[in-house]
């Protein structure tokens, strides 16, 4: 039996406020493909971590933009 671990993502945002946070999470909660996310307000680059076994940081990166917020993949 194979087992599937999904990949985390971490992107570096423009996110600053908790209203930000409200509006991303109506749209992260809501695609089926993510596991898991959490955000870093507080961190001077608004950290967000994705878990996702099915989509890629390209992808996440576009989902981010389209509500008009900056993300990009930030490298370990």
């Amino acid at each position: 039996m194979e087992t599937q671990f999904a990949n985390l993502f971490i992107f570096g945002t423009n996110l600053q406020t908790e209203k930000d946070k409200q509006v991303i999470s109506k749209v992260l909660n809501a695609n089926h493909e993510i596991e898991q996310w959490n955000i870093d307000l507080e961190d001077v680059d608004s950290v967000l971590r994705i878990e996702s076994k099915t989509l890629t940081a390209e992808q996440i990166i576009k989902i981010i933009t389209e509500q008009d917020f900056k993300c990009s993949e930030l490298s370990e």
